[in-house]
């Protein structure tokens, strides 16, 4: 009976050392933040024992014991975290469980196209553009947004001229804005984040409105795109866009300048002359009608431009170098503002 009591005291004094070992940390006045890192595929007993080696933890037996115990010893995510010694071993757990990664602020600016926004990711190192660019297909999302649906049901184009394309992407919805990621993100979370803010940000209102005029959301999307790239104020976006649906309406081809340094990548205000002449399905100078799709992703005062455009008596205008809009009625005005202001 002695040694049993004996062996219950040293039981009752280890499991106090072990409770201890998991509910206190390491170190509780620390104010120190590390960065964690966890591989795809670290075994538990790696994780355990990286953090003990990193001082975030006192032992790693505590830490195998607590996930053994609840049963979560096959849940930790890999990922990049931020973890401190004054974290206990559950709220260090916890957040490797969930996945609580370090996630980064991005910003993908109005006007920018894919390639822009995939080369801003790369740098970032929040992953490949190979990755992002393989994903973009639209075969890969139409069937989650009702919006990708009515890409080639539209009356402003004539596709019978051109070759058969490359499968359709999702280049233009993808909506600029401030997004919290995490390195490594999986390249569909992060596209599906940019479509749910289009599909979010598109109101039932302008769906209603797109409808009214008997459009589809993916040509006010491509006008919009054109707007985006041509002028900076919501007042000028109204106005162009009054004159191009004008064009449109009336069979003249819209001459959209942005439409050729999207071809060409180019990005200058002066484009050379044999560029207008590119057989591209993308050349509103050389073909009447929208171009085959948007030539970047706009943000929502050019998509509502597009929608509720201003209509005036103005037929052409120009962006001086400065950024201005010169609106003009004739063709004579207008080539008197080019001699004027793009000398």
């Amino acid at each position: 009976m002695k040694d049993y009591s004996i062996f219950l005291f040293f039981i009752f004094i280890f499991l106090i050392f072990v409770w201890q070992g998991i509910f206190l940390p390491k170190d509780i006045n620390s104010l120190e933040e590390k960065l964690f890192s966890i591989e795809k595929g670290e075994s538990f007993f790696r994780i355990a024992q990286n953090l003990e080696k990193e001082n975030l933890i006192q032992n790693q037996f505590y830490f195998e014991t607590h996930l053994i115990f609840k049963n979560q010893f096959g849940k930790l995510k890999a990922g990049e975290y931020l973890l401190s010694p004054s974290m206990t071993i559950p709220e260090i757990a916890q957040k490797i469980v969930s996945g609580d990664v370090i996630k980064e602020k991005i910003t993908i600016v109005e006007g920018w196209n894919k390639r822009e926004i995939v080369n801003y990711l790369e740098e970032r190192g929040i992953m490949r553009s190979e990755d992002f660019l393989e994903n973009l297909k639209h075969s890969q999302w139409k069937n989650r947004y009702d919006f990708l649906k009515e890409e080639t049901a539209g009356n402003f184009y004539d596709r019978t001229k051109h070759q058969q394309m490359e499968e359709w992407d999702v280049e233009g919805f993808l909506f600029p804005d401030t997004y919290f990621v995490e390195k490594g993100i999986l390249p569909e979370k992060i596209i599906s984040k940019m479509l749910d803010n289009f599909d979010k940000k598109l109101k039932p209102e302008l769906r209603e409105e797109i409808s009214r005029q008997e459009k589809t959301i993916f040509e006010i999307v491509t006008m919009a795109s054109m707007i985006e790239k041509e002028v900076k104020t919501p007042e000028d976006k109204k106005l162009v866009s009054g004159i191009l649906w004008k064009r449109l309406e009336n069979g003249i081809s819209l001459q959209v300048d942005a439409t050729i340094s999207y071809i060409t990548g180019k990005k200058t205000v002066k484009i050379p002359l044999e560029d207008f002449q590119i057989d591209s399905p993308y050349n509103t100078y050389k073909y009447k009608g929208l171009p085959l799709g948007p030539i970047c992703n706009p943000g929502l005062d050019s998509i509502r431009a597009a929608i509720e455009p201003e209509y005036s008596d103005y037929w052409y205008y120009l962006s001086t170098p400065e950024g201005k809009t010169i609106f003009s009625k004739t063709l004579e005005e207008h080539n008197l503002a080019k001699s004027k202001y793009l000398r």
